[in-house]
This record gives structure tokens, C-alpha cells and sequence, in this order.
């Protein structure tokens, strides 16, 4: 009898993964680079390249940190550096707060893991088609910034259009 009981809650299970996934239709493209032992080291440069196939829509960019317990800081300063596929390069030097004052994480966890979203860029008009590469280098006063389990970016369609 319990055999019977799971067939039904496997099906009920799969169609709200597929209803999940078809939620999030407005994810033009995500991913995410684990750091080695837990630590990203300052020569490491996460580098994403991110395919650009329709410029009518904008597009919102973000980044998203995961960090454990042993994150030694509150903040997180980096440096984001933005080529074109006509050569063109952009940089920016972003800090975000990733704890209160009285080291309460944002962003959601579980554990000791702690899931950041640092919003970058709202309504990003990409007037080419082709290859944006993001490269992303951590900008603190230490060279091994240890307790960061991964780094990645998000683009999504943005609401306006």
C-alpha cells in the first residue's frame, strides 16, 4: 500500500518542479564558479562569458555570493570589468554589505551557507549581438578571502520591457 502512495506524490513532486522551472522564464542566463577550498584567492577572476542573442529586451545583472560562517567581513568590495563583443571594456568598483552590524547575514541560508543577491545593473540595453565577458576580481585588503563557497552572475529580462 505505501508503494501506491508514492507513485502519485513522485508525480505531485515533478509537476511542481516543471511549474518552478517554468516560472522563471525571465532567466536569460546564470552561472556560477565554486571556489577551491572555500577561498577566493585574489588572482582567482571568476570570468563569465555571457552570450547575447536578443537586444530588444533589457536586462538586469546581478551577482550572487555564497559565503559561509567563516566570511571574516560584513561588506564585499569588487572590481567588475565588462568587455564587448566589439573589444570595448567597461569597470566598475561595486561594494555591497553583506551583514548588519551585528553580523546578521542577509540574503537567505541555511546552516552555515549564507545566498547573497547583489543587484548590479537594472534596464542594461546590450546594443550587440555576440559575447559579453564579465570578469569579476574581489577587491579587499586580503589576498586569500576566505569562507566563499562560489560566485556567479544573473541576467534576467527586466520588468519594463
Amino acid at each position: 500500500m505505501i508503494k501506491g502512495i508514492n507513485k502519485p506524490l513522485n508525480v505531485v513532486i515533478l509537476m511542481f518542479l516543471m511549474l518552478q522551472l517554468s516560472c522563471n522564464s525571465d532567466i536569460l542566463y546564470s552561472e556560477s564558479l565554486v571556489m577551491t577550498c572555500k577561498i577566493w584567492k585574489l588572482n582567482d577572476i571568476p570570468t563569465f562569458d555571457v552570450p547575447v542573442t536578443d537586444t530588444i529586451y533589457n536586462t538586469n545583472v546581478s551577482f550572487i555570493i555564497r559565503t559561509g560562517s567563516d566570511y571574516p567581513f560584513r561588506n564585499l568590495y569588487i572590481f567588475v570589468t565588462i568587455s564587448s563583443p566589439d573589444g570595448k571594456s567597461i569597470s566598475d568598483t561595486l561594494q555591497y554589505d553583506i551583514a548588519d552590524e551585528k553580523g546578521n547575514w542577509y540574503g537567505k541560508g541555511f546552516g552555515d551557507i549564507h545566498e547573497l543577491n547583489l543587484p548590479y545593473k537594472s534596464n542594461v540595453f546590450f546594443p550587440l549581438k555576440g559575447t559579453y565577458q564579465f570578469k569579476i576580481r574581489h577587491g579587499m585588503r586580503t589576498g586569500d578571502l576566505k569562507g566563499v563557497y562560489d560566485f556567479g552572475i544573473r541576467l534576467e529580462k527586466s520588468a519594463g520591457k
